[in-house]
C-alpha cells in the first residue's frame, strides 16, 4: 500500500469539513503540493471528470488518482482512506444518540429528519423527472415510470434489477439505431 496516499486522502477528508467540495483544496495540497503523487493540471483533469459523472466527489478523485498512482491496490487504498473516517463518526454518532433515543429532544430530531429526507429526496425525484421529460418527452417519461413502479411494486422486483435492466435496454436500442443508420 502506498503510505502517502492514504494519510493524503484520510487527511483530507478528515479535516475537509463541510462536504466533498470542501475537501478539494485540502486534497490538492495533500496530492499535488506536499506529495507530488500529481500535477496541478493532471489534478485539474481528474476534477473535471470527477464533476461529470453521478456520485460523491471525494469518493470518485480518490478511486481515480489511487488508480493512476498505484493501480488497483492505489484506488483500493485511497477510497477506504476516503470513506473510513465518515463511515466511523457516522457509527459513533448513531450508536452514541441511540443510547439515547428515550429523551425527548433525541426522539423529535430522529422523528424530525424523517419528513426532511422525504421532502429531498421528492426534490430530487422532481428534477428527475423534469430531465427525463426534456430527453425523453413526457409520453416515455410517464411509461418508463408506471413500468418501473408495477415492476417494483407490484412484481417485488429489486429496483437495481430494474436499472440494469433499463440499462441494457438503452445500450441495446442505441446500438440497433446506429446499425440501423449505417443501413
Amino acid at each position: 500500500m502506498h503510505k502517502s496516499l492514504f494519510i493524503a486522502f484520510l487527511r483530507a477528508n478528515l479535516l475537509g469539513y463541510g462536504g466533498g467540495l470542501a475537501a478539494i483544496p485540502l486534497m490538492k495540497n495533500e496530492i499535488v503540493d506536499k506529495y507530488k503523487l500529481l500535477d496541478e493540471e493532471m489534478f485539474s483533469d481528474t476534477l473535471a471528470l470527477a464533476n461529470t459523472l453521478p456520485g460523491p466527489i471525494n469518493t470518485k478523485m480518490a478511486g481515480y488518482i489511487g488508480w493512476r498512482v498505484k493501480g488497483f491496490w492505489g484506488m483500493l487504498n485511497a477510497v477506504i482512506a476516503t470513506v473510513f473516517p465518515t463511515a466511523i463518526m457516522i457509527i459513533v454518532l448513531l450508536t452514541t444518540l441511540k443510547s439515547f433515543d428515550d429523551v425527548a429532544w433525541v426522539e423529535g430530531m430522529f422523528k424530525g429528519v424523517l419528513p426532511i429526507a422525504g421532502v429531498m429526496i421528492g426534490v430530487l425525484a422532481w428534477d428527475f423527472f423534469k430531465m427525463s421529460h426534456q430527453l425523453l418527452g413526457l409520453r416515455y417519461t410517464i411509461i418508463l415510470i408506471a413500468l418501473s413502479l408495477i415492476t417494483i411494486q407490484l412484481l417485488g422486483i429489486h429496483p437495481a434489477v430494474v436499472i440494469i435492466g433499463l440499462i441494457i435496454y438503452a445500450l441495446t436500442a442505441n446500438v440497433r439505431t446506429k446499425i440501423e443508420v449505417r443501413k
